[in-house]
This record gives structure tokens, sequence and C-alpha cells, in this order.
């Protein structure tokens, strides 16, 4: 029986060791509460983020930026120090990128004005 709404990321780390001793998604579901659908949706979210961290790529965080001021979000804080520093330069390249991106299209639009 399915317990309603909850935060399934809190439930993270047991979830992986429920998975790791070998249970399936229907008897993690029922030992936590969730539905099978959640923990399915869980797994799912959660490989995708893997391979996106193993691939180099930038996992963005979604909504408005945070006001604490931290740079990584929590997930990435808990990796190893490589991986922190491959996502820190992901960050700037893309940003350094769209910058570029931003600057081309104001030469563009100024020589099309036949400004210069």
């Amino acid at each position: 029986m399915s317990r309603g709404y909850g935060y399934i990321k809190q439930f993270e780390n047991e979830i992986l060791e429920m998975k790791s001793r070998g249970l399936t998604q229907r008897e993690i579901a029922d030992k936590l509460g969730f539905s099978k659908y959640q923990i399915k949706e869980f797994f799912h979210r959660y490989n995708k983020s893997q391979r996106k961290l193993a691939a180099g790529i930038v996992i963005k965080p979604k909504g408005r930026p945070r006001k604490d001021g931290s740079a990584l979000p929590p997930s990435i804080q808990q990796l190893s120090k490589l991986t922190q520093l491959q996502y820190e330069l992901a960050m700037k390249e893309r940003h350094i990128k769209r910058l570029e991106m931003e600057n081309e299209l104001m030469r563009d639009f100024l020589s099309l004005a036949e400004r210069k």
C-alpha cells in the first residue's frame, strides 16, 4: 500500500542499499510504502543522472538559483573531488559558450543595423 505523497529522494540511500541486497522494485516499494511505479521512476532518474555524471555532462538544477550561495548542488558535493572539479569546469565552459553566442548575436545585429 502506498503512503501517498512523500519525497522519495530522502530514502535514496535505503533504496540503493536494498537494491544491492537483491530486492525487487516491488519489494522495495512495499517495505518503504511507495508504489512500484515510484520506485521504478526513481531508478530511471537515478540511472540517468549517473550516466550524465560519468560522461561529464553538467546536471542543471531546476528552478531559481540557490540563495545560500553554494556553487555545487548537494548531489555533486558527495561525489569525489575529481568529479566536482569536472562539474565546475563543465559549468564554466557552458557559461563561456553562452557568452560567445550572445556576443556573436550582438555583432550580427549591429552589422545588420549598419552600426559598428
